[in-house]
């Protein structure tokens, strides 16, 4: 990996000012999900390495984290952040460095694997996601690895949550069309109880995926949704606007006025303002919201412009 490891904070509707560390270069990733804001999985695979040294990783770490002001240090990626093979020494010399809370986004494809989950204890919490309540939907929606399957996939949600004894936070996502249906989130919802975490949080399509048929579910009905789980999920709102201020708000600006002069895709607007791509993902979120950008495809790749 030769870009920033590092990135924001960016504003997150789960956790704050969220710092981020890039694990895995674009995209490297278990699964292809239709939904995925970052687009098609380039190199899907199961293999776990060192994708950027840890002495590297902990340089740009070290070097950020007194002007950031972070809520928590998030461990992503552009892809699956565990099959960052040094995971736990990582995360064990991120705490010899600073108190600030480490979080861990992850597919949780790979709980079921004893090292995997190992290397996990240290975080403070841990979100993996649930998309799917069987193996047809499992195989239509996250589209994973081979060597995947959803009974193992669930053996490990199951198994990660009887040995960590951290915050656990499930991500369900539901997708209309798929899985916004009360049949297949009934199913959701057994595999819920069987798992146990301490929280659930129902999301759904809020940035262009990788997939135009990955649709979007109303708030209306994600809040159906919720009620049938016990207790009731959560439905993450988006982050609130507080972020416009200071430095989020000029970068925004500055975004804002690159797509006046010609429509940019993510890649052009990370390389053009030396952003980090899931920095540019959050401002491009924000913007959409406010309604100041129109997007169009381009060759099968999504492009950007302010609105007129």
């Amino acid at each position: 990996m030769t870009q920033s490891c590092v990135f924001g904070p960016v504003p997150s509707r789960r956790l704050g000012r969220s710092l981020g560390v890039d694990l895995v270069p674009l995209k490297t990733c278990t699964y292809d999900c239709v939904y995925c804001q970052l687009g098609r999985t380039t190199h899907k695979t199961a293999d776990r390495k060192e994708w950027a040294p840890v002495k590297d990783i902990l340089e740009e770490l070290e070097g950020r984290i007194p002007a950031s002001r972070p809520d928590y240090i998030t461990l992503a990626g552009s892809g699956e952040p565990t099959l960052f093979s040094r995971m736990g020494e990582l995360i064990d010399r991120m705490r010899s460095i600073t108190g600030i809370p480490i979080a861990l986004l992850t597919n949780g494809s790979l709980l079921w694997r004893p090292d995997v989950r190992s290397q996990l204890m240290n975080v403070d919490l841990v979100i993996p996601s649930l998309d799917a309540g069987d193996e047809t939907m499992f195989r239509a929606v996250n589209r994973p690895h081979e060597s995947v399957s959803f009974r193992t996939m669930v053996s490990g949600l199951i198994d990660f949550r009887r040995e960590f004894g951290e915050q656990y936070w499930l991500e369900v996502f539901l997708l209309a069309g798929y899985t916004a249906v009360e049949a297949e989130v009934s199913k959701l919802v057994e595999l819920v109880r069987r798992i146990g975490p301490d929280r659930v949080q129902l999301n759904t399509v809020a940035r262009p995926p990788a997939e135009d048929f990955a649709i979007g579910v109303s708030r209306e009905r994600m809040v159906e949704f919720a009620s049938m789980f016990d207790p009731p999920a959560e439905v993450i709102g988006d982050f609130e606007r507080t972020s416009r201020e200071g430095e989020f708000a000029s970068s925004q600006e500055e975004m804002l006025n690159m797509l006046r002069r010609r429509p940019c895709s993510t890649e052009d607007i990370a390389a053009g303002l030396g952003m980090h791509r899931h920095e540019v993902a959050k401002h491009l979120e924000d913007l959409s919201a406010s309604h100041l950008l129109r997007h169009t495809l381009v060759n099968g790749e999504l492009h950007y412009a302010a609105a007129r």
